[in-house]
């Protein structure tokens, strides 16, 4: 990303970051829960992520410095020689214990099963067909004819084909299944896994362009608008821990994510009014903190929901397969509201500085171009109610999928994991 110099290098860029990123957060959530046991687990996941509450504090500021002086390409380049270097502990630790169980032939690698020609059509059914289904949500609007545009429709419908015969084909054509089905019939784990893909569905609708709507309807600083933007991180981050202590003394989750969801549609709901440029920037923080302990422990709760239902060995398919759902969500939430800003956005500039379509597109592209206008000014009050306008569908639509939530939260079994007595040390 450091040295990118178009958005097709970018787009690359990103696909490397966040299979790198994700992979490491899942090497230490098995890691962590292999190492603990049930009971104490929700503490210990909480305690994995107490860094982004400093992190938060840091980010903001560092950024604003770095934009100002050496330039964004130091902000991503920067980091391709601090992670390697703070993995290196960790690195060991794995490095070291897997040497003793290849020695002590507790290690044994599998082999897949499959011949390249089969290992092609394994990732064709298994990335394309979602790939292929969403995107057309955020490209329509760029096309001549949107919606009726053959490229569009082409990608819909293989898209879809794809995603009704990935089940099918992992079922009962495939050597080695992707998905454990037998673990998706237990009904807290399907809970589980819906929920994870709902969050995160709604959290992406309202999320995406929160950073940019901060600075151009409020008026904020780079550095302001960072520390709003992650209330939401150190929020989660430190009520986790507070979930995480609460688990670890009544023995029970369900219970408490029932009431965070409560405090999630809490949340999101009141954003659709006070999303508003009518309101003050006191009410948004408002509902960033009551989503930010909303989602923290529900977080929390889904993975001890699909642990405490698993056997020790299939906990690290469980977070896999939770991985999976959240981020497919994620996917999805990022596709509708991509559909969402790009087909509203533009039509609300338009509505608002009629006969001025190289002003408005040039404002629609780019956020620097927006914040050129002051406050008060004909263009800025245009863009601020095009984000009005977007941003009242935008959490409509992540409040509806709330919803649902009740349900799969409902169908979990009533754990008590300070009786589950689950082995620790298996290779899961």
């Amino acid at each position: 990303m450091a040295a990118c110099g178009n958005v097709e290098t970018y787009a690359a860029a990103q696909v490397f970051y966040w299979v790198g990123f994700n992979g490491m957060a899942y090497v230490l959530d098995v890691f962590l829960a292999d190492t603990s046991s049930l009971k104490n687990r929700a503490l210990w996941f909480s305690f994995s992520t107490a860094p982004y509450i400093a992190t938060t504090f840091i980010g903001p500021p560092a950024a604003s410095s770095i934009y100002k002086t050496s330039g964004w390409p130091w902000g991503f380049g920067m980091f391709a020689i601090i992670t390697p270097f703070m993995t290196l502990p960790i690195l060991y630790v794995l490095y070291n214990n897997q040497r003793k169980a290849a020695k002590q032939g507790v290690l044994v690698k599998e082999k897949s099963g499959r011949t390249w020609v089969q290992s092609v059509v394994y990732y064709f059914w298994e990335f394309d067909g979602f790939s292929l289904f969403l995107l057309p949500f955020s490209l329509a609007s760029y096309q001549y004819n949107t919606w009726g545009s053959a490229t569009i429709i082409a990608m819909l419908v293989v898209g879809l084909l794809c995603i009704f015969a990935f089940p099918f084909y992992e079922r009962y054509l495939s050597v080695k299944s992707f998905i454990p089905f037998h673990l998706l019939t237990d009904r807290s784990v399907l809970g589980a896994c819906l929920l994870s893909g709902c969050l995160f569905i709604s959290f992406y609708l309202w999320d995406s362009t929160f950073n940019s709507y901060l600075q151009a309807v409020h008026g904020l600083s780079i550095t302001n608008a960072g520390y709003v933007y992650n209330i939401y991180s150190i929020g989660s981050c430190f009520w986790g821990i507070v979930v995480g202590i609460a688990i670890r003394v009544s023995g029970r989750f369900k219970w408490i994510a029932l009431a965070s969801l409560c405090l999630q549609i809490l949340g999101v709901g009141l954003m659709i009014h006070f999303r508003q440029p009518s309101q003050g920037i006191g009410y948004v923080i408002m509902c960033q903190i009551f989503i930010a302990f909303g989602g923290g422990a529900l977080v929390i709760c889904e993975d001890m929901a699909v642990m405490a239902a698993a056997p020790q060995e299939n906990v690290a398919s469980m977070l896999a397969l939770i991985g999976l759902f959240t981020s497919v969500g994620g996917s999805i939430g990022q596709a509708i509201s991509g559909a969402i800003y790009t087909n509203k956005f533009p039509a609300a500039l338009d509505r608002a500085l009629p006969g001025n379509a190289t002003l408005n597109a040039l404002l629609y592209g780019s956020l620097t171009e927006q914040l050129l206008f002051p406050i008060g000014s004909p263009e800025r009050t245009a863009v601020i109610y095009a984000y009005a306008d977007a941003q009242w569908y935008l959490t409509i639509v992540g409040t509806v999928f709330l919803v649902p939530c009740f349900v799969f939260i409902i169908i979990w079994k009533d754990f008590k994991v300070k009786d589950l007595r689950k082995v620790k040390g298996l290779a899961a």
